[in-house]
């Protein structure tokens, strides 16, 4: 039995991948099992204690990376915790308006932020696995990750934003259209029996509960399109990136509550953020330029924190006198 665990799966002991879903598979049953048992609505207090917990449980596991696999991967493992904490905050926002517009009441929030992340830790290793498998067979796919930071920076910093039209987002017009959806909610219910308005006969029905659920999928995913890139051009250990991944989302969902009503706070972030993915793509083809395998890790960890420390701090000090977003707390 040792000697299995012992294994090295995707370059990694077997162990440690079974110890880190042990530790995700706890704070999910404790979160939805102990702390949550019954719905009830998540004040600001909680929702940062909650998320210090988590950011403090994500940094301890980072100080552990650094000292069983070595300095370089915990630093790596820092910056891709840091850049997915970052890129997440867009998500925040995404997920405001899709509970304001399906009038989620903040009492059935959680649950379907809870279930959220089972799909999206299932998502995730989904989308990791598949990008480590490409390149461990074609190394210069990295550069072609690299190019798509570097232009997905440069249009975050061109273009100015746009409004994300759930109405017309057309999974939800698909559901509509070939489901039995109902526009009532029915408490925590994602799905509900009763009589269809032209036959009379009992029939299952989504919720907008679970259309918010299914919306909030697809969020994650247009994420991580950005996300899982740039992880993957700061290491290309799939332990490294996808624990850093899921420990940062983890943090953020509870975060939610308190940032929904402030994300507008951090609205110049945005443009931290198009520094950082360019900077990340470029450190790629930097690294060729100097002749050498790499930017060191210490140093691509000091330029994303320092970047995303200074977007931070602007964004709060330019949106010092704004009046709270409407709506924010939905």
């Amino acid at each position: 039995m040792l000697e299995v665990l012992l294994i090295s799966w995707l370059g990694t002991p077997l162990w440690l991948w079974l110890a880190f879903l042990g530790i995700v598979v706890l704070l999910l049953v404790l979160d939805l099992g102990v702390l949550h048992r019954t719905n009830r609505e998540i004040g600001v207090r909680e929702s940062l204690l909650m998320s210090a917990f988590y950011i403090a449980l994500g940094l301890l596991f980072g100080g552990f990376v650094w000292w069983y696999l070595g300095p370089e991967p915990g630093l790596n493992y820092l910056t891709g915790f840091a850049v997915e904490k970052a890129l997440a905050m867009d998500n925040v926002f995404v997920i405001a308006m899709i509970f304001g517009f399906f009038a989620v009441p903040r009492l059935y929030q959680h649950r379907v932020l809870f279930w959220g992340i089972l799909g999206v830790i299932v998502l995730r290793a989904i989308m990791i696995g598949f990008g480590a498998a490409v390149i461990s067979q074609f190394s210069w796919v990295l550069y072609l990750f690299a190019l798509f930071l570097i232009a997905t920076g440069v249009k975050m910093l061109i273009f100015s934003d746009t409004d994300y039209d759930i109405a017309r987002n057309p999974v939800l017009r698909f559901m509509r259209r070939r489901f039995n959806v109902t526009d009532e909610h029915h408490d925590e219910h994602f799905f509900v029996r009763k009589p269809h308005p032209v036959s009379g006969k009992l029939a299952w029905f989504m919720t907008p509960l679970f259309l918010a659920l299914v919306l909030i999928e697809i969020a994650d995913i247009v994420f991580a399109v950005d996300s899982v890139p740039a992880i993957f051009a700061i290491t290309t250990d799939p332990f490294i990136v996808y624990t850093s991944n899921i420990f940062a989302i983890l943090g953020l969902r509870a975060l939610y509550f308190a940032l929904a009503a402030m994300v507008h706070r951090f609205h110049y972030l945005k443009y931290a953020l198009a520094f950082v993915l360019i900077f990340i793509g470029a450190k790629i083809f930097l690294a060729d330029a100097f002749g050498l395998e790499k930017i060191p890790a210490v140093i691509s960890l000091g330029i994303t924190f320092g970047i995303l420390s200074l977007g931070v701090l602007w964004s709060l000090w330019k949106t010092r006198n704004d009046p709270p977003a409407v709506g924010g707390s939905a």
